[in-house]
């Protein structure tokens, strides 16, 4: 019986990871996505209208990867900036991004 189960567990052992890596991949972007927007926020108008979408604070963070995001309850140091480099954003219920500010 013990050669049985070490048997099956050496089969769960192989199995397991392959039939996850068949998965899709979650992480992929969307086509109808906007495309990565490096640097700081210097244009307001691009900005609010996705903002308007209500991205979550992943596809946020997808399209503007150099502005530090600011969620409620996440601890922030109080200096100056006024490059637009750090938003400080709020989330619907949902936990969607609706609006918030650069600080």
């Amino acid at each position: 019986m013990s050669q049985v189960l070490r048997w099956i567990a050496g089969l769960v052992v192989i199995l397991v990871p392959g039939i996850s890596g068949c998965a899709p991949d979650q992480t992929q972007a969307r086509s109808d996505a906007p495309e990565p927007r490096p640097g700081m926020v210097t244009q307001m108008e691009p900005f609010r209208a996705f903002l308007e979408t209500r991205p979550t604070p992943e596809a946020f963070s997808r399209v503007y990867p150099d502005v530090t995001l600011v969620l409620p309850g996440d601890v922030a140091t109080r200096e100056y900036r006024t490059d637009n480099s750090r938003f400080f954003a709020e989330l619907d219920e949902d936990g969607h991004i609706h609006d918030g500010d650069f600080r």
